[in-house]
């Protein structure tokens, strides 16, 4: 270990034999969804992107939307007590007021902008949606998985959809698709491989063999 103070020198990886499977660009390409965004816009929710710490202008959102949620680049606030959704009825004065409150919680880890994407209704089975994770590995698909403690018997995402998002520019990514209460798929969330969690209940024995395969 370096004593204190001190740092070993950088050695790039490739001088010691790694070769990343994801490059540094491909990566960016998946985690940051508004990146991705336009190469999955005709099957996900429409959005708006805004710099960070300027008023958004809240009449111009509702000609747009009439439910809308709000993200930064990377990630919600969802299961804190950040509203789910707004609609119509809300003031530009108490929405500026939420999102003082939306920037506090992300805190260090605030990204790029401000997405605001349009709110869908998903369906659910008993209590629970129908969401399911999907990883790529080398434009293969490596894993389906429930992804929000769904029953066995809840509906799988068309075949057709999964198979359309296989090249999309990274080697090792996911999608995200969720059933609509009218019965049709959207993608709800894409991000990069490595830094997606696995499903709960997931094995990750056969998730890392079909990662395998893959490659």
């Amino acid at each position: 270990m370096a004593p204190l103070g001190r740092f070993p020198k950088r050695v790039h990886v490739s001088a010691r034999g790694i070769r990343l499977i994801t490059e540094p660009k491909a990566y960016e390409a998946m985690h940051v969804f508004p990146n991705v965004y336009k190469l999955v816009e005709e099957d996900t929710a429409r959005m708006r992107i805004f710099p960070l710490h300027e008023e958004i202008e809240l009449a111009r959102v509702k000609t747009e939307f009439s439910r809308f949620m709000v993200k930064d680049y990377v990630k919600s606030v969802k299961g804190t007590s950040f509203p789910k959704y707004f609609d119509s009825s809300i003031k530009q004065d108490a929405f500026n007021q939420w999102m003082e409150v939306f920037y506090q919680y992300r805190g260090d880890l605030l990204t790029g902008g401000i997405c605001i994407k349009e709110y869908l209704d998903l369906k659910k089975y008993g209590d629970r949606t129908n969401e399911y994770r999907v990883f790529y590995m080398n434009h293969e698909i490596a894993a389906v998985s429930r992804n929000s403690g769904q029953l066995s018997t809840a509906a799988l995402p068309p075949e057709t959809l999964v198979e359309k998002y296989r090249n999309l520019p990274s080697v090792f990514y996911t999608v995200d698709f969720a059933e609509l209460e009218n019965g049709t798929w959207k993608i709800i969330e894409a991000g990069d491989g490595s830094v997606s969690g696995l499903s709960d209940g997931q094995d990750y024995g056969a998730f890392f063999r079909a990662l395998y395969q893959c490659l």
